[in-house]
């Protein structure tokens, strides 16, 4: 028995690693050759992290129509925005962004089924949740937006730095995790486990910024604060509404791993946070 659970983890560990390089290699890639093939990506990943957002509140009972207006207005907004990213539409188009944010309201109105507290909270989560920061990705390689940091290494560095904080967050949890984080949502996170993983990103941060010379210090700092910090709360935002669906993931998409808001849920909040940071100080 004992053999067989070792071959099963073994198995997993396997089938978890090889599923997670084809990820990060398709992630990474994507960043490198830019805005138009990371559009593209993005774009499919808002679509399926908006259907994993549906599926978390499969409790409702939705009918196939709210699923699909609730789909067609969170892909409305990522074009919407994405396009502008790209230059292909002119920035004053996102003031159409207002007209989709009041489209919740409306739905409620002709909904028969469900009131406006269940039809607004999966609008909101998927725009705010997902589209919005799938489609900020895009900005990050405009330098009118986000700086002299702007290009093809920008975006990748903070995703490093997210796979950085949760690596070591696991590693020194496992060995000295013994506070609960919030246990109530994520019982197996540690205090210990978040400031091991602060720490190896904050200095992971401060070497990249001495030996490349690409980033300033300050920002190198800021920036690794603001990953840890917004990425940590995206996870354990899916964490919550995870428990409350009463489901271990929220997809089967990426087999060891679950699905794209699990594989995303740390970027989709850390993203807007880091945009906030890197235009605040263009």
């Amino acid at each position: 028995m004992l053999k067989r659970n070792a071959q099963h983890t073994m198995s997993n560990l396997v089938t978890r690693t090889i599923y997670g390089l084809i990820f990060a290699i398709i992630m990474i890639g994507s960043m490198i050759a830019g805005p138009k093939t990371l559009s593209i990506l993005m774009g499919i990943v808002s679509i399926i992290g908006t259907t994993e957002i549906l599926r978390l509140h499969k409790k409702m009972k939705l009918k196939r129509v709210d699923r699909f207006f609730v789909s067609l207005i969170s892909l409305s907004a990522y074009l919407l925005i994405a396009l502008t990213a790209l230059e292909i539409t002119p920035l004053r188009s996102l003031v159409l962004l207002i007209a989709l944010l009041f489209f919740p309201f409306l739905h409620a109105l002709f909904s028969r089924k469900h009131t406006f507290q269940e039809i607004a909270p999966l609008h909101w989560a998927s725009f705010v949740f997902v589209a919005l920061p799938s489609s900020l990705t895009l900005f990050f390689y405009l330098p009118e937006y986000v700086g002299d940091y702007a290009g093809t290494y920008l975006l990748p560095s903070v995703i490093a730095g997210i796979w950085i904080n949760d690596i070591f967050a696991y590693l020194v949890g496992v060995k000295f995790g013994k506070h609960r984080l919030f246990e109530r949502v994520s019982p197996k996170k540690s205090w210990e486990g978040s400031i091991g993983g602060l720490i190896f990103t904050l200095v992971a941060a401060a070497l990249v910024s001495i030996y490349t010379e690409k980033i300033d210090l300050t920002d190198a700092l800021a920036l690794a604060l603001i990953i840890v910090v917004s990425g940590s709360l995206g996870d354990l935002v899916e964490s919550m509404l995870k428990r409350q669906a009463n489901v271990k993931d929220s997809g089967k998409l990426i087999p060891g791993h679950g699905g794209i808001l699990d594989r995303f849920d740390a970027a989709f909040m850390a993203i807007p946070f880091v945009f906030i940071y890197l235009i605040m100080n263009t």
